[in-house]
């Protein structure tokens, strides 16, 4: 819908490693959603694999029924939902049932690695240092990740684990593309890009009081 995301489906097309940058409404999980069903679907990939590290878990997970995978799962609609539509509901279920789509809590991460898999690690901005490099060094072989978040919006009292890689790539000149949406490439909605600039004046005259 805009120049922004033509460049970053781009690099999704050419690069095995993306990280994507920016504010609600700006299609950032949308694209990478869209992208893993067409290379699954076109047998490209072999597994799409769902995380994020925001995710209540541990102890304060447990109070809820169900498992883990059902108590994740609500987090990754967004996700899901593209998926459903790129691939119909019967071939989006079916990959789901075969374990071809895999909501994987972040925890739980450690130790894996894969091979001819889409990976998604979305709202990326609330890993630690420890997590990032956990999760940018369990990429095989056939891979395309996906690193997605808002620096903006991090939860961590702590250094951002994104912050840290996005710097290593520009200090280092690491082959990685970081695409970077601002609040004009919000394409949700007028209202969305309303209360998204609204926060961000705030948020800036409050950094110059």
């Amino acid at each position: 819908m805009n120049a922004r995301q033509a460049e970053y489906l781009a690099y999704l097309r050419t690069h095995p490693q993306v990280f994507v940058l920016g504010p609600a409404g700006t299609g950032k999980t949308w694209i990478a959603a869209s992208h893993a069903a067409d290379l699954y679907r076109s047998g490209l990939i072999k597994k799409i694999i769902l995380t994020r590290p925001n995710v209540p878990c541990g102890r304060s997970l447990g109070f809820f029924p169900g498992t883990i995978e059902s108590k994740f799962a609500p987090w990754t609609v967004p996700v899901t939902d593209a998926m459903r539509d790129r691939l119909g509901k019967a071939v989006f279920e079916l990959a789901v049932k075969n374990g071809d789509i895999e909501v994987v809590p972040f925890e739980v991460m450690r130790g894996r690695s894969w091979r001819d898999a889409f990976v998604l690690l979305d709202e990326a901005q609330n890993t630690t240092e420890t997590e990032i490099k956990m999760f940018l060094t369990r990429t095989g072989e056939g891979c395309v990740t996906v690193i997605n978040g808002d620096i903006a919006q991090c939860d961590l009292a702590h250094g951002s684990g994104l912050h840290l890689a996005i710097r290593l790539v520009k200090e280092r000149n690491l082959p990685v593309p970081v695409v970077e949406f601002s609040t004009d490439d919000v394409v949700r909605s007028g209202i969305c890009a309303m209360w998204v600039r609204a926060f961000d004046d705030r948020s800036a005259v409050g950094n110059h009081a």
